[in-house]
């Protein structure tokens, strides 16, 4: 029954990530319709090449990068919550997107500092060289965590660690930003703010390639997931060694989170609020449930979240991380607080039924009347 019921809810959300690639498709400042869509993706030909250059080079690409984005972020964020059993955690909480916007920094804000020009005004070499210092940046993060994994032994104080590497590089950004131009700052604030749209052409199909590699490796994590879900202590007499699997986890979730922020900057929310809603969609927290519907869900919500900054009405597109924060939060605010009155209901009734079962157990039988032969 469990099993149907899990088959039907994926082939729910499979149909919206459809019908919500479909709308990224068609929706836009230009509206194109349907025969003219499917005739330009089946290599067709007698449509206007506008319509063809808008689909094949901006909406195909900006919606593949969302899918691929979202299915990135959410796996990580599950991992992430997992090896530091918080639910707070995110790709985020380990300072590696904070490398990521270190390295973009000096590319952005440094360079035009020493240099005279920004690199990210060189066109596709300034493109190119953001998407490297993000690389290096976020590694270079995920490295000392990673180093620091081995000293330390607990994961509190690692996470705490990694919020103080945080803090670290958010300060360091302040300092360059005190000493940049308005324009290179200007710059360096809508990188921060998020945009699939930033991924096209050749660097497209690059991106995809590398999260197609990266995703179905992150599967094989799955067992030492659900291993130290059960504590360090049962995950260990079953043959675990926690050292290295949480090494692998947390090197897992640092590349996922690196790939995405390099190519589309940081984008917040989807990696904390998608692994509580499949928790809350699910009701389990088996991974070999969590993993690949964690996937989909964060697919479909960002594509969702792509729709909405990208809707006919605005001029250009609204940043990514403004949508997902207004659209989603009150999804998973909905969701826990649901699950919460779930809760309550089922321990009122529980408490009721054993109220009863109390009372009837310790009332004593009604004794006969010592004459009640007599009155028979």
């Amino acid at each position: 029954m469990k099993r149907g019921k899990y088959t039907i809810l994926v082939l729910v959300i499979t149909v919206s990530i459809i019908v919500f690639l479909l709308l990224n498709l068609l929706l836009g400042s230009v509206s194109i319709p349907f025969a003219s869509v499917w005739n330009i993706l089946t290599g067709g030909e007698g449509d206007p090449v506008a319509w063809q250059n808008i689909i094949l080079k901006s909406r195909l690409p900006q919606a593949l990068t969302a899918l691929v984005a979202g299915a990135g972020l959410s796996i990580s964020g599950l991992q992430m919550q997992t090896i530091f059993r918080n639910p707070l955690a995110g790709p985020s909480v380990l300072g590696i997107s904070s490398g990521a916007s270190l390295g973009v920094a000096f590319v952005v804000l440094l360079s035009g500092q020493l240099g005279g020009v920004a690199l990210s005004r060189l066109g596709f070499i300034g493109e190119v060289a953001l998407s490297i210092a993000a690389v290096v940046g976020a590694l270079s993060v995920m490295g000392l965590i990673v180093l620091a994994s081995r000293k330390v032994a607990g994961s509190v104080t690692l996470l705490i660690i990694g919020v103080m590497i945080g803090y670290i590089a958010n300060a360091v950004i302040g300092v360059l930003k005190f000493f940049s131009v308005e324009e290179d700052i200007k710059a360096y604030v809508i990188w921060g703010l998020g945009s699939f749209a930033r991924v096209s052409g050749n660097q497209m199909m690059l991106f995809v390639t590398i999260m197609a590699v990266i995703i179905p490796l992150s599967f094989l994590l799955i067992k030492p997931l659900n291993l130290l879900m059960l504590g360090d202590g049962y995950a260990r007499n079953l043959g675990l060694n926690i050292n290295r699997a949480r090494v692998w986890v947390i090197t897992c979730a640092g590349v996922l989170t690196a790939i995405v922020t390099a190519y589309c900057g940081p984008i917040i929310f989807l990696g904390l609020a998608v692994p509580h809603l499949c928790r809350a969609i699910f009701q389990t927290s088996d991974h070999r449930v969590l993993m690949p519907t964690a996937m989909l869900v964060g697919a479909s919500l960002a594509l969702l979240c792509n729709l909405i900054a990208r809707l006919p009405g605005f001029e250009g597109a609204l940043p990514v991380n403004s949508v997902t924060a207004l659209v989603g939060a009150p999804v998973v605010a909905s969701v826990l607080f649901g699950k919460r009155k779930r809760k309550d209901a089922i321990e009122f009734y529980e408490n009721k039924r054993h109220t009863k079962q109390v009372n009837g157990g310790d009332k004593q039988p009604e004794k006969e009347p010592e004459n009640k032969k007599a009155y028979d």
